[in-house]
């Protein structure tokens, strides 16, 4: 796959995504780019903080702050109503959209393989 292949992809996606965490509770920046990172979606926390202000922007998050035992404080970031909304609606479309993306990308076609099965 070409990183401009992977890179669109990402991007439709990583916005949901962050919603998904946050839909888990409450999480500050450094948080969210750990584990973004880890599965590939953003390169570096340089990435994510626009993403989230578009996201408080559209009214999707909101932040508060909250003392570090370990420095100074953290600014959490947490899903508005309006955020859970759009992530149901994100949701309810996710997956028969990547079973069709599945089915037309597939090495056997979706009918074809219930055949197969049928005959086993």
């Amino acid at each position: 796959m070409t990183p401009d292949v992977g890179a669109q992809m990402r991007k439709g996606v990583v916005e949901y995504c962050v919603l998904g965490l946050l839909a888990r509770g409450p999480m500050y920046g450094w948080e969210l780019s750990e584990r973004l990172i880890a599965e590939g979606l953003i390169a570096s926390i340089g990435t994510l903080y626009p993403l989230l202000s578009r996201l408080r922007q559209s009214g999707w998050v909101r932040t508060f702050e909250r003392p570090s035992a370990s420095g100074p404080v953290r600014r959490y970031y947490e899903l508005t109503d309006r955020g859970v909304q759009q992530l149901a609606q994100f949701r309810a479309s996710w997956t028969p959209f990547a079973r069709s993306v599945a089915d037309l990308i597939a090495d056997v076609p979706p009918m074809a393989r219930t055949i197969a099965e049928g005959e086993a």
